[in-house]
């Protein structure tokens, strides 16, 4: 068997994070009373939240700055004057509330834990990534989740792999596998941390970049035929 442990990507991997974002944002503004517009605000607040994650990953803002900073942005972007701080506080509320799995999540975590070791390593905020997995009906098959926000340091850094696996006593890189949808965290960061990885690439993208995942898969059941 090649491989005996696997890191798991949460968001966007196995979890549907767009669709938990959608329905938190949409929550967040009508608290707040604004008259929402979906086509207009998310789009608006999608395109500010991918730069300011970059940005965390390059190593630009810290996390507890990025809670706060990209709703000020928002505010800015709208003209539309809120507090920034209790924007973020409402929106990691109802956000932490939300949790979809996408449909072959259950069926591949309940397979692969018969065999292989499973942890979740995810760039995220502990309040929210906290509820949102620990309380989903996967969640039983993870020996460990770090939490980028909680260990104070995140993807792409090879040190947040090292931590999984410390809490995981394992020491045999040739044997773990990064399994994840972000080129740049993920697969660069598995990368960086010399262990083997996959791009989860359900949309199918081109990848333009020189970053080069160890496989590709389209389906998250396609794992299973890698391992196999």
């Amino acid at each position: 068997m090649k491989y005996e442990v696997i890191l798991f990507d949460a968001d966007e991997t196995l979890f549907d994070f767009k669709k938990s974002e959608k329905q938190a944002f949409e929550n967040s503004i009508r608290e707040f009373n604004m008259d929402y517009d979906e086509n207009y605000h998310l789009k608006v607040y999608e395109e500010i939240n991918k730069n300011i994650w970059l940005e965390f990953e390059q190593g630009l803002i810290t996390q507890k700055k990025l809670k706060v900073e990209r709703f000020k942005r928002l505010s800015e972007k709208l003209n539309t004057p809120f507090d920034p701080e209790e924007f973020s506080n409402a929106y990691i509320r109802h956000l932490a509330n939300t949790s979809f799995l996408y449909k072959d999540s259950i069926e591949l975590i309940k397979e692969l834990s018969r065999t292989y070791r499973l942890a979740i390593v995810t760039n995220g905020l502990k309040d929210v990534q906290s509820k949102r997995i620990g309380q989903s009906i996967i969640a039983e098959y993870f020996e460990t989740m770090v939490i980028s926000e909680e260990v104070q340091v995140s993807k792409p850094n090879p040190e947040i792999f090292e931590i999984a696996l410390n809490r995981l006593n394992f020491n045999d890189k040739s044997k773990v596998l990064m399994i994840g949808d972000s080129l740049t965290s993920d697969i660069k960061g598995g990368i960086n941390f010399e262990i083997d990885t996959c791009w989860v690439n359900l949309n199918k993208v081109k990848n333009s970049t020189s970053i080069k995942p160890t496989y590709e898969i389209s389906n998250l059941m396609d794992i299973i035929k890698i391992l196999n």
